[in-house]
């Protein structure tokens, strides 16, 4: 057996793995996986019970479902192959290594104002900081012709900005100018950007596209979404009944670290957020974002503030249940809720006053009665709780008659919802049938 050839194929593999090795700047590196964060890669692009990074999430789109690809760097599966320039041509310009347009399920229009430098150090990040896993990608059960990507091509030429680094006002490292708030230009970055809040957030037009992609580009900017997956992303504008106008900066801080605040707690997608992204982010850049949210006016100026009102309250109070609605919600609801719609601090969020609850769309708060939800844990805030389903125990009407009941009470006003509404979204979410009690080891166990 001759064994130099052996040997010398050997060490020249220990020789290529050293010098990666020692081409990773842990700096770098850290950078790398921190703006990761920010953009939260891993919760589109890791399947339930599956490995980081690898793929296979299933997300439902208007035209079909699609499945998130192996972004490890994995040479066969995933991108272990890829150039910077071609992660760079994936991330933010929206075209596959092999040259054809992507989805825009990955929001490369928001990706396209990321700086090269943090491109470069995202890459670095996900070539050597992250474990290369063999997974192969799944097709989209997207029927065709709705599968054909040369449309695709045209949309992007026609909704996706050309890529241009975020530039701060004055020019890239410049002083800001007297009396500007350099966290605005920060958390103008963040969320306009890597975080593509607007992806979730912001409503679309009849192309899918994103109305606004900045605050420049209208009051549609992260003014809230139409229904999807069974849930409304709410308005993160100025309006003080359904936006956060009445939410204070450290508040909003808050929120995003820990899920939760005096008012309310953190519930379906953003849950993900909030458990693989924000609460890592630095106290300086959650002020950023926050203080740029604070600084979007209203959608809406002339929408009313909130003022409690206590007399459903004091009507529960003295046992008059007479309202529509009233007695469903005293069986099921107000142990945690409360009778005067309070809640309890940090632990089950008030709906007095919740812009959820006041939105004109009620896809949320029908989706939470029907399937429940739970309220994560996070590093600062370490307790979960859960609230069950009721779909097996409720039917549409009473359901309705539920969520009306909530959206009237204590200073609550929306409009109403019907039987209809909850049966259609009933159907279209995978709920314990009425009548068919839940597993609670399955119903009540933490979906995050």
């Amino acid at each position: 057996m001759k064994l130099t050839p052996y040997l010398f194929g050997l060490s020249a593999l220990f020789t290529l793995g050293a010098a990666v090795a020692e081409t990773a700047d842990p700096e770098l590196l850290k950078k790398g996986e921190y703006l990761a964060r920010a953009g939260d890669c891993v919760a589109c692009h890791t399947a339930k019970g599956g490995q980081p990074f690898a793929g296979g999430l299933p997300m439902e789109t208007p035209i079909g479902i699609l499945y998130s690809t192996n972004i490890t760097p994995d040479r066969e599966s995933g991108i272990g192959a890829y150039s910077f320039e071609d992660f760079d041509l994936a991330v933010r310009h929206g075209i596959a290594k092999q040259g054809y347009t992507l989805y825009p399920a990955m929001p490369y229009p928001s990706y396209a104002r990321v700086t090269e430098p943090d491109m470069r150090a995202l890459y670095a990040y996900f070539m050597q900081g992250v474990a290369p896993v063999r997974q192969a990608n799944k097709d989209s059960a997207i029927p065709w012709p709705l599968s054909m990507r040369l449309p695709l091509t045209f949309w992007r030429w026609a909704f996706a900005p050309a890529v241009k680094d975020f530039m701060p006002a004055g020019g890239q490292g410049a002083a800001p100018a007297k009396g500007q708030d350099p966290l605005l230009e920060r958390g103008a970055y963040l969320v306009d950007g890597l975080g593509h809040c607007g992806a979730c957030h912001t409503p679309r037009g009849i192309g899918m596209q994103e109305k606004a992609l900045s605050a420049s580009d209208g009051p549609d900017f992260l003014a809230g979404s139409a229904p999807l997956e069974g849930w409304i992303a709410k308005s993160l504008r100025g309006d003080h009944r359904t936006g956060i106008g009445s939410w204070s900066e450290a508040e909003l801080v808050q929120f995003l670290r820990t899920g939760r605040t005096n008012r309310t707690a953190v519930f379906g997608g953003m849950s993900e957020v909030v458990v693989h992204s924000m609460q890592y982010m630095t106290d300086a850049d959650l002020t950023a974002i926050a203080r740029y949210l604070k600084s979007l006016p209203a959608s809406n100026p002339g929408e009313p503030a909130y003022a409690y009102d206590d007399k459903v309250s004091k009507a529960l109070y003295h046992g008059d249940d007479s309202k529509t609605g009233a007695a469903l919600y005293v069986d099921n609801c107000a142990a945690c809720h409360r009778t005067d719609g309070q809640g309890y601090v940090r632990v089950f969020p008030a709906l007095a006053g919740n812009p959820v609850v006041n939105g004109d769309d009620a896809t949320s708060l029908i989706h939470i009665v029907l399937k429940g939800d739970t309220l994560p844990a996070t590093h600062q805030a370490p307790s979960t709780f859960t609230m069950p389903p009721f779909s097996w125990r409720l039917n549409d009407q009473q359901v309705a008659d539920v969520v009306n009941f909530i959206r009237t009470s204590w200073g609550n006003q929306a409009p109403p919802v019907s039987a209809e509404q909850v049966g259609y979204l009933r159907e279209e979410l995978d709920v314990p049938a009425l009548g068919q009690i839940p597993d609670p080891h399955t119903a009540l166990a933490p979906q995050h």
